[in-house]
């Protein structure tokens, strides 16, 4: 007996190849993303609410919409619609560990910068290390950026479930570094206000054409950003890295980035640790 044929799924909005292809290329051309063919469902997962919200039905009437404006609010909810924001309150651990002692011993002013901030715990827990590290009277600075503006409004606020905090930092930095939630807070933590002054939050593309930075870091924080760039953007990136460093800082990259065989500017300290060639 012959089996009737599966049902084939029918979506609500229309995505087609051709409109795959051209948010990949947009979004390559405006945050140096590389969307890989499998992420067709979690491009419509995401944009298909920005779609809605807009009363569109097809992706390409959005992607029209894109591309008749040159910035503006469509192009940021775009951006922050495909970017990943994966993180958590000293996530590999063994990087503040070498942080503290990097930073043990240190005169004058410190200035580090986490350059894929996302939601706060990365700046918030580089921040944490500073104080605990650093002296009376030496000064630290931790500048945070990324390109996803909703997630740098929630890294200002520094508010984040209690558990999650408690569990991601322990018993001892909750109470020394937040301040618990009660009434309609409950249940949350917000960053103390002296903890979160020497946190600097701003917008900055990386790929883009200019970055106004003018003082060198004594290490940047760059991590599981990279993999979502090609080979080409990655090794430019490296090189505009290298400048502004200080001769013995560090530059932090994730678990699974490896750039030993593609920059000259670096070479490897430790897992996944790299200082100045």
């Amino acid at each position: 007996m012959n089996q009737a044929a599966a049902p084939i799924l029918q979506r609500e909005l229309e995505l087609t190849d051709r409109d795959f292809h051209r948010i990949r290329s947009l979004i390559a051309d405006r945050a140096g993303i590389v969307l890989a063919e499998h992420k067709r469902d979690m491009v419509y997962s995401r944009l298909g609410r920005c779609i809605r919200q807009r009363g569109l039905r097809r992706f390409g009437d959005y992607l029209t919409l894109l591309e008749s404006e040159r910035g503006g609010a469509a192009w940021q909810e775009f951006v922050n619609a495909l970017t990943t924001n994966l993180t958590a309150f000293f996530r590999e651990s063994h990087h503040f560990e070498l942080l503290t002692e990097h930073l043990r011993g240190r005169k004058g002013a410190v200035r580090i910068w986490s350059a894929g901030a996302s939601t706060g715990e990365e700046p918030y827990s580089i921040a944490m290390t500073m104080a605990e590290t650093l002296g009376p009277g030496v000064q630290g600075e931790v500048f945070a950026t990324d390109i996803d503006s909703e997630a740098l409004a929630r890294a200002r606020l520094g508010i984040y479930p209690v558990d999650q905090v408690r569990r991601q930092v322990g018993d001892e930095r909750l109470r020394r570094y937040f301040q618990k939630g009660s009434g309609a807070r409950a249940g949350f933590a917000r960053v103390r206000p002296e903890l979160a002054q020497s946190v600097c939050f701003e917008q900055l593309n990386l790929i883009g054409p200019q970055w106004d930075l003018k003082q060198r870091f004594d290490a940047i924080f760059c991590r599981n950003v990279m993999i979502y760039f090609d080979r080409p953007t990655q090794t430019r990136l490296l090189e505009r890295f290298a400048p502004l460093l200080k001769s013995d800082g560090l530059l932090f990259v994730g678990h699974s980035e490896s750039f030993t065989h593609i920059t000259q500017k670096f070479r490897l300290r430790g897992k996944t640790v790299y200082t100045l060639a």
